[in-house]
Order: structure tokens, then sequence, then C-alpha cells
């Protein structure tokens, strides 16, 4: 007999095992170290901007943002899969305990987020208005956590409206709101908080009305939604260790693999110099990736005050940036033309430390631009130092010795 509660439970214990596999990958101990030393950096710089922040700063409007987007931001995780729309979609009126379930558990699951925003926060609320008290900043998690529960039961009713552009409306509409709602009850303006209490629930209340219009579920749309977020975390995980099943997204790209491909020679030493060169550009993860990180170590550069920490960072994002390009190294592992190649494996492997050393070098440069743009002569020298000096140990030595 069918159970929905059963094949909940069941799907739930497949995918902590599935995520915890490779979640033991991606907090190994490089990265763990990495974070750890970013969260501390992060803390010391903001208890600095709290000790001199002006007395004008908008801290309400700050506050009022982050603590609506954390409620606007309610997806629900169904762990629906492609072969429901087959085997249990004729189940349909059974499956009550399944989407409760799923509810509970995206309700908790999200609380880590609420969590880190108040920790956060408080400091900034503190300091902004040092006559307030504890109990205070407490009624304030306690409207987050029970407007959390609304959130998602209306993102809830909206899945059932196709329309997209309608359920993007929703969000900005319930977002706007919550932004005036906390930035009247920061600021002490409970009336005006109290209309926008109202108007926030006739709109969760305009989201109920018009889910019971429908009489079904869009299955296609929560599997899809369930789908991508898997693909987004397998698209992390393989940066770290090898994803057999995940889908890679090829984008063409031409003007950029033009200029990257132009000097490769059309000879058999430019074999892998060439799809290492294609493989960056056209993969749906490495660019992005590169230049992700490129951008937050170049803004953590120019923001932070003190020299020799901004050096630091910018040696912690070449290296961060080259531990996840080592994994393009298996990028092409299941694709067995490669070994008809008449081409060595050390002549594939100086390709691949090249191109890796190429694109650090190049971060290394940019780094050395935000100094140069500060004015900041010594640091830029120093950063073409310590940031070569990285470069090569790490390519020449520590990813050598861990891809052979």
């Amino acid at each position: 007999m069918f159970n929905a509660h059963q094949l909940f439970m069941q799907r739930f214990r497949e995918y902590v095992k599935e995520t915890s596999r490779y979640l033991q990958y991606i907090f190994n101990g490089h990265t763990a170290i990495a974070l750890f030393f970013l969260i501390a950096a992060a803390a010391y710089y903001y208890q600095q901007v709290l000790a001199e922040l002006p007395k004008d700063f908008p801290s309400a409007w700050v506050i009022a943002v982050f603590f609506a987007f954390v409620l606007t931001y309610s997806p629900i995780h169904t762990l629906l899969k492609e072969a429901d729309l087959v085997f249990v979609l004729p189940a349909e009126h059974r499956m009550g305990p399944y989407f409760r379930n799923a509810l509970v558990y995206s309700y908790i699951f999200q609380l880590y987020l609420v969590i880190l925003v108040v920790a956060a926060l408080s400091p900034l609320y503190f300091a902004s208005y040092p006559s307030s008290t504890g109990n205070t900043y407490l009624l304030f998690v306690i409207v987050l956590l029970l407007l959390k529960v609304w959130n998602l039961l209306a993102s809830w009713w909206m899945l059932k409206v196709r329309d997209k552009v309608s359920r993007s409306i929703d969000h900005l509409v319930r977002f706007a709101l919550q932004v005036v709602l906390f930035y009247f009850f920061i600021d002490g303006a409970h009336f005006f908080a109290a209309i926008t209490t109202v108007l926030l629930f006739l709109m969760f209340t305009y989201n109920f009305h018009i889910s019971t219009k429908q009489n079904v579920l869009a299955w296609d749309l929560l599997v899809e939604k369930d789908r991508t977020r898997m693909r987004s975390f397998y698209r992390l995980a393989n940066m770290f260790t090898d994803v057999p099943h995940l889908k890679s997204t090829v984008k063409k790209r031409h003007w950029l693999v033009s200029l990257t491909t132009s000097f490769v020679p059309f000879a058999k030493v430019g074999t892998f110099n060439y799809l290492y060169r294609i493989t960056t550009i056209r993969s749906g993860e490495y660019l992005g990736m590169y230049l992700r990180l490129f951008v937050i170590g170049a803004l953590a550069i120019y923001y932070v005050p003190n020299q020799w920490m901004a050096l630091v960072f910018g040696v912690l994002f070449i290296y961060l940036t080259g531990i996840q390009l080592m994994a393009m190294w298996h990028h092409h592992k299941t694709i067995l033309w490669l070994d008809l190649y008449p081409v060595s494996k050390a002549l594939r492997m100086h390709s691949f430390t090249g191109w890796i050393q190429r694109l650090l070098s190049l971060q290394t440069l940019g780094f050395a631009l935000v100094f140069l743009l500060l004015s900041n002569y010594n640091g830029m020298i120093m950063m073409l130092i310590s940031g070569g000096a990285v470069v090569l140990l790490f390519v020449q030595g520590y990813m050598k010795r861990k891809l052979t």
C-alpha cells in the first residue's frame, strides 16, 4: 500500500547520504582553514567598522533588507524526482503527508540562514541602538521565525502558478513589504508597522486565494526546481571532487575561445593545451568560478585597510582558485577518446599545469593592479612577488604531486 510518509523519509535518507558524501570533500582541511581565516578576518574588520560607525548610517534599512531577504528566500525542497511524473503523479491525492513533511524539512533546513543573519546583524543593531535591550532584539527573532512560516506557505501556494512573471512579482512585493515592515519595527514606528503587517497578511491571503483556484500541483515545476538545486550543489562539489552524474553545460563563447586559442600551435604539442583552454571557457563551471573568486579577492584587497592583511587575502584567493581549478584535470575522465590521442601523459600534465599557472599568474597580476589603483606601490610589488611564489609552489609542487 502506498505510504507518502515512508516515501518522504526514504527520499530524505537518500538525500542526506548523497550530500554528506560530497560535503566531506568540499569542507576538507584546506577549505576549512581558508574559511576559518576569512570568517576571522571578516569579524575583525566588522568590529573595526562598528567602532567607527557614523551616526547617520542607515542601520535600520540595512538590517531590514537582510531580514526581508532571508524571509522571502523560502524555496521548498520536495525531493521529487523526474520518474515521479509517471509513477507517483497518479497518487497525488495521497501525497498530503509527503508535502507536509517537505514543508517542515524546508523550514528547519532554512533556519540556519536565519540564525546566521540574526547573529551577524546583532552587533550592528546594538551599536546603532545602544539603548535597546536584548529582549527587543529577541522579539525581532520571534517575528522572523513566525514570518518564515508564512513565507514558506506563500512560496508553496505560488508554486501552483505556472506563470513565472506572476511568481517573480509576488516575491518582489513580499520582499518590499517586509523591508518596510522591519524598518518601521526597528525605527519604533509601531503604528506604521501594524499597517504594513496588515498589508503583508492581505498578500498572504491573496496567495492562498490564487492557489485554491488551481486544481492540481505543477509537478513538472516542482521536479525542475529540485533538479536545479541539486545541479547547483553538484556543480559546487565538482570543484573539489569528481561528480560522475553531473550534466555539464556548454556555452559557445566564440570570441573568447578565439582569443585564448589563437596562439596555440596546430601541432601535437598543442593538443591538450587547446583542450584545457576551451574547457575553461566553454564549460559552465570554471570560468564563472574563476571570475567570482577574482572579483571577491579584488574587493577584499581594495577595502581591507591593512596592507599585510590585503596581501594575505590575495594569496589566499589565489590558493583557493588553484584548488578549485584542479578539478579540470578530471573533467574529461569519462571520455575514452582522449586515450586514443598519440600524446604522452607527461605532455598532457605539462599542458594542464602550464595553463593553470597562466590563469593564476593572471589573477596575481589583477590583484597587483588593485594595489596600483590604490597607489600602494610597495603592496603591488609584494603582491607580484608573494603571488608569483605561491603560484609556482602550488602548481609545480602541490598540484603535480596530487595529480600524479
